[in-house]
């Protein structure tokens, strides 16, 4: 059967969650001219968490004809501060039940690991990070939710890049945490390539536990390559060199990412994450990820 497809508006992150030029309610209506079968919804984007307010949101999601498969959140675990660890729980809490209302039962609610402080080791940070998260999971198993750890790079209001960006760091987390029904891998590709690693083999490690996936794509600008752009960690970060673009057409490699996919029976959504130039771009990269569940998953 093939993949569902869902979109979400990169490229309004900020007029939408930052500077609040655009409504949730806005980007929905302009969404129904994309074919996809859902919108990923970011906290970000609401102006409250009160039930009433989530459920007008949930109703526009859902007379526009699409569902929520997921809601992005960026819960910042390793902060140094324990006081903080635990708000960032109880917020989360209410997320996890947010994600429910939005997307019922199965939708995925995203974690992170945090930010990478500089004065955290990294024993200290996979210790709290792996805690805050199964501090979580009676919650989303409650719900009927999947919390969904994804291969960041750094949320776009954090100060410092995310604690597990390197795959040996991520790896380490997911595998400290056993639970394979309500916790797995939210899989972005193009992240790993900003991490500096490679996005296939990072897949091969946690196929058997992708829950979701996202499919942006970048690609270097002419007479840039990889190296020169790797930084003292490893990492590329957000090079000015290392530009969003039609998915399917950058650096990654989506055939073999579908071909792991489907050998590991891959049931999941798979989110554009597109249209940082325009939502023609969005529309084409929707296009190539129909052609490729059609190829892989039909």
């Amino acid at each position: 059967m093939p993949l569902k497809i869902s979109a979400f508006p990169k490229c309004y992150l900020d007029t939408i969650a930052g500077t609040r030029e655009m409504t949730v309610f806005q980007w929905i209506e302009m969404a129904k001219n994309l074919d996809a079968d859902g919108l990923e919804m970011y906290d970000g984007f609401f102006t409250s968490l009160d039930n009433d307010y989530i459920d007008k949101v949930a109703n526009a999601i859902h007379d526009a004809g699409f569902a929520m498969p997921m809601l992005c959140c960026s819960p910042d675990f390793t902060h140094p501060d324990a006081n903080v660890r635990k708000q960032m729980i109880d917020t989360h809490i209410k997320k996890i039940e947010v994600t429910r209302r939005l997307g019922g039962n199965g939708a995925v609610c995203r974690v992170l690991s945090g930010q990478r402080f500089p004065e955290v080791s990294r024993a200290q940070g996979l210790a709290w990070a792996a805690d805050c998260i199964k501090a979580l999971l009676p919650v989303a198993r409650q719900n009927g939710i999947i919390l969904g750890l994804e291969n960041h790079y750094k949320d776009g209001f954090w100060k410092y890049p995310e604690f597990a960006q390197k795959m040996d760091v991520f790896l380490d987390l997911v595998n400290s945490i056993e639970d394979r029904e309500n916790f797995g891998v939210q899989f972005d590709p193009s992240n790993a390539i900003v991490a500096g690693d490679d996005p296939v083999e990072l897949l091969r490690h946690v196929a058997s536990r992708v829950v979701s996936m996202h499919a942006s794509d970048r690609y270097l600008e002419a007479g840039a390559n990889i190296d020169e752009l790797r930084q003292s960690d490893g990492t590329l970060g957000y090079s000015a060199k290392l530009k969003h673009g039609v998915t399917g057409k950058g650096l990654n490699d989506f055939d073999t990412i579908f071909r792991i996919l489907k050998e590991n029976n891959y049931q999941g959504w798979v989110s554009i994450e597109d249209g940082m130039n325009g939502m023609e771009e969005m529309a084409e990269s929707l296009a190539f990820l129909r052609m490729m569940s059609q190829k892989y998953f039909s």
